[in-house]
């Protein structure tokens, strides 16, 4: 099968791929992976990619499209996939399309893990990180820890990151909606969209996933 996976942030999305990729015996592919891979082992596209990164730009669209092309033509991927953070945008969308219809291929199906925004602000607001080096991961409501602000397993400082603050997490909610979420309009209307309720335990969410593939 061939599958991509949207969603707003803290949705679960990277969770989710793991777990599909593997009940379904596709590759996951993701755009975070495939930088990190690209850079590391210094490709040319690692190298455009890291240049406009290091200068606190975007990858543009026909880096990412290049990256994700590339790993896609990899043997692996020969019976399918499942994309997590691509497309991120309809140009992408639109470029995903034309590439499969060049390889005689299609989309099997678009998964929109669907949660609510004040559901995702309490998800990604509520983390807190020991600020030793085991890097524990807690929440205040979710996996509380034993003593407020301490690791249970280290004793070491428990803190927010700022890239979880409510602010920058409604602000990357925003670009969401403004970048990524058209894509959910534009699947739809090919009718490869479905839409997963993603509150819940983890296996129930990924359960209602497969039932909906199998449809």
């Amino acid at each position: 099968m061939r599958i991509v996976l949207v969603g707003p942030p803290g949705a679960g999305k990277g969770t989710q791929a793991a777990f599909l990729a593997k009940n379904l015996s596709i590759p996951h592919i993701s755009t975070g992976d495939l930088f990190r891979a690209n850079i590391s082992q210094g490709t040319e596209l690692g190298k455009q990619a890291k240049a406009y990164m290091d200068a606190g730009n975007l990858v543009p669209d026909e880096v990412t499209i290049a990256m994700a092309k590339d790993r896609m033509e990899q043997e692996d991927a020969a019976g399918g996939f499942l994309l997590d953070g691509f497309p991120r945008n309809v140009s992408q969308a639109e470029a995903l399309d034309e590439m499969l219809k060049d390889a005689g291929m299609k989309l099997d199906a678009v998964l929109d893990l669907e949660v609510e925004e004040d559901e995702v602000v309490k998800r990604i607001a509520g983390r807190r990180v020991c600020r030793n080096d085991s890097g524990h991961v807690f929440h205040v409501t979710y996996a509380a820890p034993k003593t407020e602000g301490v690791c249970d397993t280290c004793g070491g400082e428990l803190y927010q990151r700022g890239d979880d603050s409510e602010a920058t997490v409604r602000n990357r909610l925003e670009v969401y909606h403004t970048q990524t979420e058209p894509i959910i309009a534009y699947y739809q209307g090919q009718g490869l969209l479905v839409t997963i309720p993603a509150l819940g335990e983890v296996a129930d969410v990924t359960r209602r996933a497969m039932e909906a593939l199998k449809k």
